[in-house]
């Protein structure tokens, strides 16, 4: 610990010279970058189609902008005041050092009042446009993922991605009640597929950056228990992810054809994951990390298209949330 310490105390350290020599001078582009766009993108797209299953007609076309743009905010303040909180770590890993803060074009202060600015108006924005029940959950996945994740678990246990994963599975929540002022049990299941779906996305990127979250003091799974086992949690969250991502159908929450969709990608999914555990070579593992995005957005929108065919009958469980 003494170690780990004298390390971020260095980091700080290097932080602040780098800071020092040139004064902060952001542009737009900055600011977009604290957001980190295309993290959000994916986020914005699993928030949309819960949006159009939810009610018996369409959304409004009000109504998605809104949504999606109190969502953009959300999840734009939670990656700003993240950086904020990694400020000391972030100029030591390649993917994160020309960041505006490690990369000495903002200073901290700049960096924290717009994350807290984009977040409270997030909150604002959603509960006059859309409900209560969306604006609480959105700011539940802010907190969530700065205080819980960041600030507690990503430099304290390995289970930090399995945990903090929760914060990346709120959007379908928040699209979903954005409609039908409640939670049911369909959008439960999406939430279960994004959480389950982000332990092995991250762990193969941790995979090939492990050596900078070493640098870093950040105690990824391949940092902590080395490549084997890693390899096996990646096969063992994709099984469990399969599982997972046909269930709403024995439920006659979707039908068939997002079964055969589930069942397709999700098979390609836990192939991906056996082939690295099998054959751990750099192109299998960017090869499950790049697929894992596409996965997501393709499993949700053949929920969209299952939905425009298929008429669920009465659920056979009745769970519902409302505030």
């Amino acid at each position: 610990m003494p170690l780990r310490t004298a390390i971020l105390k260095e980091n700080l350290t290097s932080t602040s010279a780098v800071q020092s020599t040139a004064a902060p001078s952001p542009t737009w582009r900055d600011y977009v970058a604290l957001t980190k766009p295309r993290i959000i993108s994916l986020l914005l797209a699993v928030t949309l189609v819960p949006m159009f299953l939810a009610g018996e007609a369409p959304p409004s076309v009000g109504l998605i902008v809104w949504t999606m743009l109190g969502g953009f905010l959300a999840a734009g303040g939670a990656n700003a005041l993240n950086q904020y909180i990694d400020r000391d770590i972030d100029h030591v890993m390649t993917r994160t050092r020309l960041r505006p803060l490690p990369g000495g074009r903002m200073q901290p202060w700049q960096v924290l009042t717009f994350g807290a600015g984009l977040s409270a108006l997030s909150f604002v924005l959603l509960w006059l446009t859309t409900n209560l029940l969306a604006a609480l959950l959105a700011l539940s996945g802010i907190i969530y993922y700065v205080v819980i994740y960041t600030r507690v678990l990503k430099r304290n246990s390995t289970q930090n991605i399995v945990i903090g994963g929760a914060a990346g599975a709120i959007p379908p929540l928040v699209g979903w009640a954005a409609v039908a002022n409640e939670l049911s049990l369909l959008p439960i299941f999406m939430f279960m597929i994004v959480f389950y779906w982000t332990p092995p996305h991250f762990w193969a990127l941790a995979l090939r950056k492990q050596q900078e979250y070493r640098a870093a003091c950040i105690p990824m799974l391949p940092v902590m228990v080395g490549d084997r086992e890693t390899h096996r949690q990646i096969v063992l969250y994709s099984v469990l992810l399969l599982l997972i991502s046909v269930a709403p159908v024995f439920l006659r929450l979707l039908g068939p054809i997002y079964l055969g969709s589930a069942l397709a990608l999700s098979g390609l999914f836990l192939w991906y994951a056996i082939t690295i555990w099998r054959r751990p070579t750099a192109e299998h593992i960017w090869r499950l990390y790049g697929y894992s995005l596409l996965y997501l957005a393709l499993l949700f929108l053949a929920m969209g298209i299952d939905h425009l065919f298929y008429a669920p009958p009465a659920m056979l469980v009745d769970f519902s949330l409302r505030l």
